[in-house]
């Protein structure tokens, strides 16, 4: 069982590492997670094929649980380091996730006059988002043992 830090504290070895080094660990992240998004979202376009953005949905609703789990295990319990923390989160969910593609995908369904089918995701996204990052937190504090 993991022992839970208080906020914001910072383990005497958790000190951030040099900063050169950590930018380039959050770019290389980011082309990870930018990878992962590419090969999630034609993966869902190819089995669901294209009449609802899909991919851009799973991506979101993915890296919102993701980023839960990172952020309680790393800030409540110590459990990920602040430097391997901000890689994953800032990096790797950084280039998973993208707001961009949800924005641009709901304003074409509004242009296009698909008010339903744009406020179905905008609806699906936000509600889909919050509820995968409370299950984070929770599935966090499953593994930390709490």
């Amino acid at each position: 069982m993991l022992a839970r830090a208080p906020r914001g504290a910072m383990l005497p070895s958790s000190r951030p590492g040099p900063p050169l080094k950590r930018f380039v660990l959050i770019c290389v992240g980011g082309a990870a997670g930018t990878g992962a998004r590419y090969l999630v979202a034609s993966g869902m376009l190819r089995w669901l094929g294209p009449a609802f953005p899909f991919g851009t949905l799973s991506v979101n609703v993915t890296g919102s649980f993701l980023l839960g789990v990172i952020m309680e295990l790393g800030l409540s319990y110590g459990a990920i380091s602040p430097d391997l923390r901000v890689i994953l989160a800032t990096g790797v969910m950084g280039g998973f996730t993208t707001y961009s593609s949800f924005n641009y995908e709901t304003v074409g369904y509004v242009q296009r006059g698909s008010w339903a089918l744009g406020i179905g995701y905008l609806a699906a996204t936000v509600c889909g988002c919050l509820a995968a990052g409370i299950l984070g937190l929770v599935a966090a504090r499953w593994i930390a043992g709490a």
